[in-house]
């Protein structure tokens, strides 16, 4: 049987430390994204969804499924009340006339643009007391941090 070496205490106190307090952040964020949200007609996957579209351009529901982890029934469902409300198009591809592509519309594309707007001030709102050197700091680790996670 092999020893197994545990972490020195200071070093799993700290990544402790860090796994709560990014839980604790990434569950405020969300409360405060929901309460945003409750003056748009959309629901939370909706909002991820049209992000998605926003950020990456025309999809298939097979990549949306994918990047937002859902079934593809579900998501089918979800572009259907999307399109119900005009946020959404399904458009033929046309190299190949097979593939379907949902394309935000501009309706989508405002809300997108508002909810980040005022998602945007209300971390500004947080943020008033730290230093410029801290919220430079600050992005720069998260940034970091971003990038080793996305190599997984």
């Amino acid at each position: 049987m092999t020893e197994r070496i545990a972490p020195k205490i200071e070093e799993h106190d700290e990544v402790a430390l860090m796994e709560k307090e990014l839980r604790y952040i990434a569950g405020i964020i969300k409360q405060q994204g929901r309460r945003i949200l409750s003056n748009y007609t959309i629901t939370p996957p909706q909002f991820i969804a049209l992000q998605w579209l926003f950020e990456h351009g025309d999809m298939t529901i097979g990549d949306l499924s994918n990047r937002m982890f859902l079934a593809f029934s579900t998501t089918t469902d979800l572009v259907d009340r999307m399109e119900k409300n005009s946020l959404v198009k399904r458009v033929r591809d046309k190299q190949d006339r097979r593939v379907v592509r949902i394309h935000l519309l501009s309706e989508g594309e405002r809300i997108i643009e508002e909810v980040i707007v005022k998602r945007r001030h209300y971390l500004d709102t947080v943020l008033e007391d730290f230093s410029e050197e801290e919220v430079k700091n600050l992005s720069h680790l998260l940034s970091k941090l971003h990038l080793e996670m996305k190599k997984d």
